[in-house]
């Protein structure tokens, strides 16, 4: 099974940095194109797609709310991704999944960056961003 574990949130102030990382095991998707990413919660809000890139083809998205200010990164051999988070506003407080879809084709890397898109996730690390 699927596990990913998420970590690197906390309070900071607005303008400032942060990065997220998360470590993932357990898949056998290798020689497959699949997706991960990083999406977001606020209270009282849908869980949205903020970063996703895929493995095994050049597809990156990012959500207008963070371009220009959040990178995603991954280390296949380490089986990890990160998400760097820079100029943080008060509006980027949420609750932060890593996530990772089934191998998929015919679709392009921000249809997957939904939340069906999605098949794994983890458990959320919270950042709040304060004035």
């Amino acid at each position: 099974d699927v596990q990913l574990q998420a970590f690197g949130g906390g309070l900071v102030q607005a303008g400032g940095s942060l990065r997220l990382s998360c470590a993932a095991s357990g898949y056998p998707f290798d020689g497959f194109v699949y997706a991960i990413g990083w999406f977001r919660q606020a209270p009282g809000g849908e869980r949205e797609g903020v970063s996703c890139m895929n493995m095994g083809a050049p597809e990156t998205f990012y959500d207008d709310s963070v371009k220009g200010r959040f990178s995603i990164s991954s280390d296949h051999v380490k089986n990890t991704m990160h998400l760097q988070m820079n100029s943080l506003k008060p509006e980027d407080t949420a609750v932060y999944y890593c996530a990772m879809s089934r191998p998929y084709q015919g679709t392009t890397i921000a249809t997957m960056c939904r939340y069906s898109g999605i098949d794994y996730w983890g458990k959320g690390t919270l950042v709040t961003v304060f004035q």
